[in-house]
């Protein structure tokens, strides 16, 4: 059974309503997790930067598009920039960087983890970095 319930983002796009959350999963427990969720009919997927598994997600997701089980376009990718990327200047990077290791060209939602910057080696928030900075970025 495929969870087929989508609501309407401001853009237009369509998005399902029932998700795997990846929070705390561990590389083979969120590849099996991924899978299963999608064999059962999930069509959205929820990670983030911090959650340290985007990885493996992107190694599941791979294989299931390599057994035809979905294609890309059939699944909602939702991952969060950390707070180390969040000023503007640092945005593309993170977003590269998620999705090389998602192996994946695109999210359909790429969300701000937290509303405060940090620097690199989170020291320090950046507070000359305001939340209006941080969504007026364009990637």
């Amino acid at each position: 059974m495929t969870f087929s319930k989508t609501l309407k983002l401001s853009n237009g796009v369509e998005m399902p309503i029932f998700g795997l959350g990846t929070w705390q999963s561990g590389r083979e427990e969120v590849i099996n997790a991924v899978r299963t969720a999608v064999l059962d009919g999930y069509r959205l997927i929820d990670t983030a930067t911090c959650y340290q598994n985007e990885d493996a997600i992107g190694e599941a997701l791979q294989q299931l598009f390599k057994e035809g089980v979905i294609k890309r376009e059939e699944i909602f990718i939702t991952t969060k920039c950390w707070t180390t990327h969040l000023s503007p200047e640092d945005q593309e990077e993170g977003l590269r960087e998620s999705l090389e290791r998602l192996k994946l060209d695109y999210v359909d939602l790429w969300l701000a983890h937290m509303p405060g910057a940090f620097n690199k080696d989170m020291s320090e928030q950046r507070k000359n970095v305001t939340v209006e900075d941080v969504w007026k970025v364009r990637i």
